[in-house]
């Protein structure tokens, strides 16, 4: 075979560093097949055949510019790469790639064919899955696609020189490797996969040319590619485009300008979505076209496809359909309430009829101001080649217009002849009709939209059908796009979700009209027959009683508007738990319910985790699912033979017991489990002839005990007694394993020589035959069992000990002899025991007593020390016999109890049979990192903080229970003494405190548990019953875990054995690999952590660069991609992705490959950008991207087979793209805040997650655990998009992309992976603000207008409410405190509340009380609450979730929910408004440092603080001016929420503040804010030392803002002079007057007071350094003048002293607005002297903000005990557990390690 040739690397590596001298491979050594022919990848002949294949070339022709060219060792690859210009590394890697996907695509053929020869099957399939979307594209654009399979009368088998590969196949296999190398070559091309169409388009013609051997009808000579030559593709393709996104980036301001001004990624790829691109575009590219005109420049390309418009009304523009929704109902429900009747009653009369029919003219309206929209966002594409773009945007707007007026006159016709005729004529009812009729007109594209929505695969064929009919059909529509085509679920999924969202409409709608509206009619009718209602103030306007309805009614309006959240929250929430209930959630909760089902757990091990071959069966067929639910079915109840209890005979069983052990083990080296504890829980080995299944101990527990109770008081016969022990298997199993193993350790310790021996092997023979002739009881005392049993407890806990007493023992055996023969046994004398052989025969011997004496004395011989197997029986053995307890606390540490019982509950739950490991969907795991740890340092884990706490004293106390098993473990790995830990252990404490933290490494475990378990998987299913049997055996000679340096009782607890060695992996299923497991291993799995900076961390010689080296070497499959930056001998910098491995033969790192990048990587976010550099690297058909926070677990790495079987079955109406997982967030035991965090998380992930899948079909990827289908995202843009701002939210764009792409996600729950949260409430806040703020981008998106126009309605209200408008809904919920607060002062100071409450009851009705309960049960986490309560009922019980509520009620979580709440709706509205949104880097630390309040307060003035300050003085204004207010009880009951919501936005950072409460602390804090202050401005000053530094970059959102945004801003503010207007008029000094001058005088005092400000500044600048005279003159001058004016106005005026205050309350808000508007405006002024004043003013204002803030913290830090209430709320989960958090506040630990 040509596959055993030697073939040489292809190409150099380029760039710096040590090279190898052999070129290193990656997983398959294709380069050099004759040295590594005992590879064990090359042991699979599919692998032989796949690079066979790929091998023949030879009768190809030459590449005509390639430098040497080999046809004899050359293949399909490396002439491609020759042919084309593609780089020789970008050759080696797809090669590699593809031989992989082609070898596992024929393990997984079913059926019989030759492994060694490469199926056409295989190979067709995998290019036509690869060019699905090219194909699509092509028929979408009109183009034939240029795959060219056959060639002139060739057959589908017909064969060349090459040995015999056809010429189809070969064909599929090239077309399929241009693919493959473009993409591999790409760079930042991939995100845009219509971009790579287009290339792969023409390539792919130009390879038909070459092929065939086509003339150039222009040259006349053989057809060259238009592309070739070194390196050719990235110069000539990829680099030219590569610079047009570049220099739209450099555009940008790094994204800051408006994303109308610059094309993004989308941008650029959806100009490959028309047909012009073929003319203006052409092959090779010309940069002389337009595309690759350079910004700015006249005849650039402007946006495509899309235009993000910064605006709220992307809202009601992408979701059109819920706002029409909305308003029409209540405009309808507003009309029937008016009439004051019931509905029903309301309707029987015409004139209600025919007023509720107006509702089409208001549709017709929001039809116009929808085509306005459009027009007006979308303008900017409207070019010479889209007019008809323009067209349809002016016609659209024309026709709404014309359906409004044609509505509204058709309407006005009704009523005039109704009032003409005074009744419903027939000329009126005419008239009705011909309105009726219109409105039909009307509603014919909604008819037809509810017809197809009813038959969706009509609609599925129109809008993929790519037929010129169509188009001008839709035309009128909806833009024709690529994507967003064919979106309809199938019937069965239509109609689950439509009932979902009908029972909740029904509900919220029922709701809403008769406790929302019908109950404010009556007031409002009432307020609007009022009149000569006295005013406080100056009027500008008539009736503005009516102004007081608006103010009413707003609350109203807000909360009806986002109150389908509520009901969104409740109804997902019981669907949800419905749905948990069916899938078997929950079901073993506890150790004590795993008790219960653990007799049947082998058998759902075996049904699940263990292969089983069914030919025939098609994965996910009918008949495949109703063999497994028969089976399931079996196995969830206990019943039918393939789900009996196993027996120690079964193959089974021991297969079981390899697994169960293995995951123990893990247990074990993760230090959650002790080695007393795997003992316990491990499932040993069937050794000392033992007839039954050895259950872990923890099952056993109290049950012999239970069994000799039942003996001793039971009188009945043997059949009775047995039946009663056998009534629970593991009494059963007890005691005959009690038996059989006294049995043998009787006959093991006596010398079989002697006639002891003899005696003894004869009694239980006796036993034996009685229990077997059913006369046990007949003829043994069974009272007698209990002192037997205590006479063989003593003996075993003397064969226990290290210097065993022989004369004890010997003792002991007599005794336990003469009660066994002569008081337990009944009516045998002493003559009849020598006839049975049951005492010694010998009649010289002295009598019975003397000789009975003298028995064992010489026959007993223990075992050695040495013998660690005999004695690890013995101990079992002795727990069996003294255990009492239930066990039902082993393990007692929670992770473990947990992952035992997750693991234990999923294998009874639904999931796909698992495959054999070699037939299994190979698979991939990809890490993005940057700069986080990798491993702690020494310096990090001894590094002390301000209180003396460092790291490491941090995890022992937290993870105290884990440190505990550390040291154990340490001490029998070696170590001598515990301070030997950082010497010698120094690496392992690294690593043990690592795993604990959000590291790297912690990671990288995890994630290699996937290639341990998929290497003991594989032995599992190619060993044979003799290979599980002998092997069983074998490692049941070894050793426990558990050496003889344990203490126990019986050794007095004094002194240890001598330390005795064994390595624990001689008792891991490992020691029977055949060395066949790795292979397999390799071939299906692939991790890739790709550290981007990672060759400039080398260059600095970064400690981090080290760990991973040494993570590498620590797990030799891993491998790790970076980003290399080299400067080439012409002086310019040249950017490659590089792959990595550590060489265990080389001992050292080894470059795998080395592939050039255009130009710098990041072009737009790092996340997505590191993750696409890297994604070449990875292999197999499917890839999981997981964050380097994660974490994974051994147990749940058994299950990724079944989870990648889902790909093969149907999820509605297709199969799956994207596997939803569930989470475990990791880091919820570290605090009360960390807690919250992940109960919330936990409900989103879980039961959130769920009902998103199924029934609303529109789960999207919304973390990192998910599973993507490689090939078919690869083919689309990849695993996240990238461009800069809009998609900062990197993750969920995956989701949107794949769903309007007409993808399928999933979400399976019998599969976790960790997650790490923050843990801080300032890390918390970070990560909410940028989730926030990505969601405000969203908002702003294609994909978002997309899905919110191209799914049906149902749907659409599925995605609204889970995505963007979660969002929106909360910031509405904030928007009505303000709205009711600022309302209710208005009625206040005006003077229309005390009008109105006389007359109509407006302030205590139904509506009003709905509207506050409403708000604020969702400001007390109402959306989180409910949704965790459901899910934790499920998975924990009712009661415990219920105490889990309420104890997060008295740990203040309300309050961090309404902070929370307060953090959305700011960065959420903000970046709506004016942009802003950013990455933050949280950090992943533990924190116990307490935070300063200067970070505080940086962190939260803008967000919280000044608007807690700003509610709390309307709020007090109120209360001081208000009618309502003189009742406290209804003043309380009306303003509770918004006062919590004050108290908690202030409160919140401090009370979840380490310390926060500490005296000492609060006093450094004041110095050090004040400090901050007045630190001077400097160049190289940061936000963190200087007060102006961080004011101007808290503006840096007004600098980047719109026209639009800055006048919103403005208009905002101009509440602030309200407030003064409403609050002078209550001055004593007006003596009531309501005249303008008085609020014209507020200003002219104003002014004053600014120019006193300005004054003193100025003589402070001037005077006070070096004439401090004057400026003391100058401040007494202003004194006295003050002083003078308030006597004169005391003497002269009405003024009062409560008028200074009274003017503070109206002055300084003001003061704050114009500061606010100062911002806004700064580009006009800030060259002014004004502005300097504005900075002095704005830092006054900072003091006085900051020290309201500090009074209560201060207070409360007065006050004695608060700060030790505090630590305990912040973490009582710790104090739950029994750690010292105290000891770790306040730094009094005693020497640690």
């Amino acid at each position: 075979m040509s596959l055993l040739r030697n073939r040489r690397a292809g190409g150099g590596a380029a760039g710096s560093g040590e090279r190898p001298v052999q070129a290193a491979y990656n997983i398959v050594p294709i380069q050099d097949v004759v040295m590594h022919g005992d590879h064990p990848s090359l042991r699979f002949p599919e692998v032989r055949a796949a690079v066979e294949a790929l091998a023949h070339a030879a009768d190809l022709p030459t590449p005509v510019m390639a430098r040497s060219w080999d046809p004899r060792r050359a293949d399909l690859f490396d002439w491609l790469g020759a042919t084309f210009g593609f780089q020789p590394h970008n050759v080696r890697n797809q090669r590699e790639h593809l031989v992989l996907l082609l070898a596992n695509a024929q393990l997984r053929l079913v059926g019989t064919h030759p492994a060694d020869v490469l199926q056409y099957t295989v190979a067709h399939g995998i290019r036509k899955k690869l060019l699905r979307n090219y194909t699509s594209w092509c028929a979408y654009l009109g183009q034939k696609p240029y795959i060219r399979l056959t060639s002139g009368g060739g057959g589908r088998r017909r064969t060349g020189t090459a040995q015999g590969v056809g010429h189809d196949i070969r064909k599929e296999l090239m077309y399929t490797a241009l693919y493959l190398l473009i993409w591999g070559e790409a760079a930042n091309l991939r995100f845009m996969p219509e971009c790579l169409c287009y290339i792969f388009h023409y390539m792919a013609l130009d390879l038909f040319h070459v092929i065939e051997q086509s003339i150039d009808v222009e040259t006349g000579r053989p057809a060259i590619p238009a592309v070739c030559g070194e390196d050719a593709f990235l110069n000539r393709v990829v680099t030219p485009i590569y610079n047009v996104l570049k220099a739209e980036l450099d555009a940008s301001r790094n994204g800051t300008k408006p994303h109308s001004a610059w094309r993004n990624y989308d941008d650029v790829n959806e100009y490959f979505w028309s047909r012009r691109v073929f003319k203006h575009l052409r092959w090779p590219l010309d940069p002389s076209r337009s595309f690759f005109v350079q910004p700015g420049k006249p005849g650039r390309i402007g946006k495509t496809g899309f235009v993000e418009q910064r605006s709220f009304w992307n809202v009601y523009r992408s979701f059109d359909r819920v706002w029409v929704m909305l308003i029409l109902f209540f405009q309808a429900a507003m009309i029937v309430a008016w009439d004051g009747r019931t509905p029903w009653d309301s309707f029987s009369h015409r004139d209600i009829q025919i007023r509720v029919l107006s509702v089409f003219i208001t549709w017709g309206g929001l039809r116009f101001l929808q085509a306005m929209l459009d027009a007006g966002t979308q303008y900017s594409l409207v070019s010479r080649e889209t007019s008809l773009l323009a067209v349809r945007m002016v016609l659209k707007v024309l026709v709404a217009a014309g359906w409004t007026i044609t509505l509204s006159v058709l309407y006005v016709r009704m009523w005039n002849q109704r009032w003409r005729d005074r009744r419903w004529s027939f000329a009126a009812n005419t008239r009705v009709l011909n309105y009726l009729e219109a409105a039909a007109v009307f509603l014919i594209p909604q008819v037809l939209t509810i017809v197809l929505f009813i038959i969706p695969w009509i609609q599925n064929f129109l809008e993929k059908t790519n037929w010129r009919i169509l188009y001008l059909l839709t035309w009128w529509f909806q833009t024709r796009t690529f994507v967003g085509r064919g979106l309809r679920e199938g019937l069965i999924d239509n109609i689950k979700y439509s009932i979902f969202w009908v029972c909740l409409l029904v509900s919220k709608f029922s709701f809403s009209y008769f406790l929302q509206i019908k109950p404010m009619v009556g007031p409002t009718k009432m307020i609007f027959k009022l009149h000569d209602i006295r005013r406080n103030w100056f009027e500008f306007m008539p009736h503005t009683e009516r102004l007081a309805v608006i103010i009413l009614w707003v609350p109203v309006i807000i909360i009806y508007i986002m109150d389908i959240q509520i009901w969104y929250a409740v109804f997902s929430s019981l669907t949800g738990a419905l749905i948990g209930l069916f899938s078997h959630l929950g079901e073993i909760r506890s150790i004590e319910q795993l008790r219960l089902r653990f007799q049947f757990f082998a058998s759902a091990m075996q049904f699940n985790l263990m292969p089983q071959e069914r030919p025939g069966d098609a994965p996910g067929g009918f008949r495949s699912k109703l063999y497994d639910a028969i089976h399931r079915l079996k196995l969830r109840y206990g019943f039918g033979r393939p789900y009996r209890k196993i027996e120690a005979n079964e193959v089974e069983a021991k297969r079981f017991a390899l697994i169960w052990n293995e995951i123990i083990q893990t247990f074990r080296e993760e230090d959650i489990i002790s080695d007393e504890e795997l003992e316990l829980l491990e499932l040993p080995p069937v050794v000392w002839g033992i007839r039954v299944v050895r259950w872990p101990c923890f099952l056993l527990n109290n049950e012999l005990l239970l069994a000799l109770s039942q003996a001793e008081e039971l009188v009945a016969d043997d059949r009775a007694h047995w039946s009663r022990i056998c009534n629970n298997e593991y009494r059963r199993c007890a005691v005959i394993e009690t038996y059989d193993s006294i049995r043998h350790l009787l006959l093991e310790i006596i010398d079989e020589t002697t006639i002891e021996h003899t005696i003894v092997h004869n009694l239980f023979l006796a036993f034996d035959r009685a229990m077997g002739d059913g006369k046990f009881t007949e003829e043994y005392r069974l009272n007698l069992l209990p002192q037997i049993h205590k006479f063989v407890i003593s003996l075993v806990e003397l064969l226990l000990k290290e210097n065993k007493d022989h004369t004890k023992i010997v003792r002991t055996m007599q005794d336990l002899y003469d009660l066994a023969v002569h008081d337990f046994l009944k009516n045998k004398d002493f003559e009849h025991l020598r006839q049975a052989r049951l005492a010694p025969s010998r009649p010289t011997e002295p009598g019975p007593t003397e000789h009975q004496e003298l028995l064992f004395l010489y026959a007993i011989k223990c075992p050695g020390n040495d013998d660690v197997s005999f004695y690890k029986q013995v101990r079992r053995l002795h727990t069996i016999l003294t255990s009492r307890d239930s066990m039902n606390n082993v393990p007692k540490n929670p992770e473990a109890r947990r992952r035992i019982t997750f693991f234990s509950n999923s294998l009874f739950m639904n999931m796909p049979r698992a495959p054999l490991v070699e037939k299994m969907m190979s698979f991939s795991v990809l890490t993005p990192y940057y700069n986080e740890d990798v491993l702690y340092s020494k310096d990090q884990l001894r590094r002390e903080n301000e209180d003396g706490i460092s790291t490491l004293f941090y995890l022992q106390k937290i993870y105290e229970d884990d440190w505990t098993n550390f040291l154990q473990r340490m001490r029998r790995g070696g170590m001598a003494s515990d301070d030997d830990i950082w010497t010698g252990k120094f690496q392992e404490l690294r690593l043990w405190a690592s795993y604990r933290g959000q590291t790297l490494a912690r990671t990288v475990r995890g994630m290699m548990y996937y290639y341990r378990a998929l290497k003991m998987l594989a032995f599992l299913d190619t060993a044979s019953e003799v290979d599980i049997t002998e092997g069983t055996k074998q490692l049941a000679s070894f050793g426990s875990i558990r050496h003889e340096n344990d203490v126990y009782t019986m050794n007095g607890g004094s002194q240890q054995r001598p330390q005795r060695r064994l390595d624990r992996g001689t008792s891991s299923v490992s020691q029977l690999f055949k060395g066949q497991e790795d292979g397999a291993a390799l071939m299906k799995y692939t991790y890739v952590v790709t550290c981007q900076i990672y060759g400039n961390q080398k260059k600095a010689k970064d400690q981090r660069a080290e760990d991973i080296l040494t993570l590498m070497k620590k797990n030799e499959t891993l491998r790790v991609a970076y980003v290399d930056e080299v400067c080439s001998e012409m002086g310019d910098m040249q950017y490659y992705s590089v792959l990595i491995k550590f060489d265990p033969v080389w001992q050292r790192e080894v470059e795998i490959y080395r592939i050039r990048l255009p130009g710098p990587l990041k072009l737009g976010e790092g996340k997505p950008e590191n993750q696409n550099h890297a994604i070449i690297f990875t292999r197999g058909d499917a890839v999981q991207t997981i964050d380097m926070n994660q974490d994974n677990y051994f147990e749940e790495a058994l299950k990724m087979r079944n989870l990648l079987e889902q790909y093969n079955y149907y999820h509605g109406s297709q199969k799956p793209m994207l596997l939803g997982v569930r989470e475990h967030v990791f880091t919820g035991s570290v605090s009360s805040l960390a807690w919250f965090m992940s109960a919330q998380e936990t409900s989103f992930v879980t039961l959130g997650q769920r009902v998103l899948a199924n029934p609303l079909k529109v789960r999207m990827h919304y973390g990192h655990p998910d599973v993507f289908d490689r090939l078919w995202f690869l083919t689309r843009g990849g695993v996240s998009k990238a461009s800069r701002v809009i998609n900062i939210s990197e993750d969920i764009f995956a989701g949107f992309n794949c769903t309007l792409r007409g993808g399928n996600v999933s979400h399976h729950e019998y599969i976790q992976v960790g997650k790490g949260r923050d843990v801080g409430l300032n890390q918390i806040s970070m990560f909410e603000a940028k989730v926030s703020s990505g969601n405000g981008e969203q908002t702003l998106s294609r994909d978002i207008y997309r899905l919110g126009h191209r799914l049906d309605f149902f749907r659409m209200l599925s995605v609204f409410y889970t995505t963007v408008g979660f969002y929106f809904n909360t910031m509405l919920v904030v928007l009505t405190v303000y709205t009711f607060v600022w309302g209710r002062l208005y009625l206040a100071l005006s003077g229309l509340e005390a009008g109105i409450q006389g007359s109509a009851n407006a302030t205590n009705n139904k509506a009003l009380g709905a509207v506050l309960n409403q708000q604020f049960v969702i400001q007390l986490g109402f959306f989180t609450a409910l949704p965790m309560i459901i899910e934790n009922s499920i998975e924990l019980g009712f009661l415990p979730a219920v105490w889990d509520f309420f104890t997060m009620q008295m740990m203040f979580s309300s309050m961090f929910y309404t902070f929370s709440m307060g953090t959305k709706s700011h960065y959420y509205g903000r970046t709506i408004l004016h942009g802003g949104a950013k990455y933050r880097a949280t950090g992943r630390g533990f924190v116990v440092q307490h935070k300063s309040f200067a970070e505080n307060y940086r962190m939260y003035a803008r967000s919280h603080f000044i608007k807690a300050i700003e509610l709390g003085i309307v709020l007090t204004v109120y209360a001081a001016h208000s009618v309502i207010a003189r009742n406290t009880l209804v003043y309380i009951i009306m303003m509770i929420s918004s006062w919590f919501l004050v108290v908690s936005w202030i409160m919140t950072p401090f009370a979840f503040n380490p310390s926060g409460f500490d005296w000492l602390k609060t006093v450094y804090d004041f110095e050090d804010f004040m400090n901050w202050i007045w630190y001077p401005d400097g160049i190289f000053s940061k936000a963190e030392q200087s007060w102006e530094i961080w004011w101007y970059e808290e503006q840096d959102h007004l600098r980047t803002t719109g026209l639009w945004g800055k006048i919103l801003e403005i208009l905002l503010d101009l509440r602030y002079f309200f407030f003064q207007f409403g609050v002078v008029y209550q001055l004593k000094i007006t003596n009531g007057s309501r005249s303008i001058a008085v609020y014209l005088l507020s200003w002219i005092c104003v002014a004053v007071i600014f120019g006193v400000f300005v004054l003193m500044s100025y003589a402070r600048d001037k005077y006070a350094a070096k004439q401090h005279l004057y400026y003391r003159l100058i401040q007494f001058s202003v004194v006295i003048l003050v002083v003078l004016v308030l006597i004169i106005f005391l003497k002269f005026t009405e003024f009062q002293i409560i008028d200074i205050f009274t003017s503070l309350l109206a002055f300084i808000p003001t003061g704050w607005g114009l500061i606010s508007i100062a911002q806004v405006i700064r580009p006009f002024i800030e060259s002014t002297v004004v502005w300097a004043s504005v900075v002095s003013v704005a830092r006054l204002y900072e003091i006085l903000l900051g020290v309201f803030v500090m009074t209560p913290v201060a207070f409360f830090s007065w006050l004695p005990g608060f700060q030790e209430m505090q630590t305990r709320v912040l973490f009582n989960e710790a104090f739950s557990r029994g750690l010292q958090i105290s000891r770790i506040l306040a730094g009094k630990k005693t020497i640690a390690v």
